[in-house]
């Protein structure tokens, strides 16, 4: 489709990486387990956008994740002349995903495996560079539960918010690739079998 892909959880790890205020400032609540407060994630969101042709599409991965980070979404959205289409809740058994989450193993490069799911040829090392492989601190076990439990508190409610708007469609997440991507890519319109341009 060629929309574009903006994931604030990357977009934070840049920050981070970069040593700018914000990565600085985003790291404590990061590292343990906690959302970032609103102001920050909405302010990096909207600089980002600025930034993008007013025509491509966007796709928001892990944001927003409060009732008041929607809110201000929608506040910059419509300063840019755009509006939120769609919202996919891809859904999941608290198990499955600290399963999913913890087992993720990322590589300096930032290309990401997962122990259980797509592991590297070479255990704990990435198969392009030979690096070794980083678990994550917010990919640790405990630091995953700590994240549901905010999940379910803060995130939750979402689900109301945006089902009220009429632009929520939930999917299982359960199941293998192929049929979540499938049942994903109805969600946002698009139709089984077409081609789909990822960037």
């Amino acid at each position: 489709m060629g929309w574009a892909h903006v994931s604030t959880g990357d977009l934070l790890r840049a920050a981070l990486k970069a040593g700018t205020a914000l990565g600085l400032e985003a790291r404590r609540f990061m590292e343990a387990g906690e959302l970032v407060p609103d102001d920050v994630i909405v302010d990096l969101v909207r600089e980002h956008l600025a930034a993008m042709p007013s025509g491509r599409g966007v796709v928001l991965d892990g944001f927003p994740r409060t009732v008041p980070q929607a809110e201000a979404l929608g506040a910059v959205l419509a300063e840019e002349g755009r509006r939120v289409d769609r919202v996919v809740l891809l859904e999941a058994g608290e198990e499955v995903l600290v399963k999913r989450i913890s087992g993720r193993r990322s590589s300096p490069g930032g290309r990401v495996y997962n122990v259980h799911f797509d592991p590297p040829r070479r255990a704990g090392y990435c198969d392009d560079t030979g690096e070794a492989l980083i678990h994550r601190a917010d990919d640790q076990p405990e630091t995953v539960r700590k994240r549901l439990a905010v999940y379910h508190e803060a995130t939750a409610p979402l689900v109301g918010y945006y089902d009220a708007e009429g632009v929520l469609v939930r999917v299982d997440g359960e199941g293998d690739i192929a049929r979540v991507q499938a049942a994903l890519l109805e969600a946002v319109g698009v139709a089984h079998g077409s081609t789909v341009a990822s960037d």
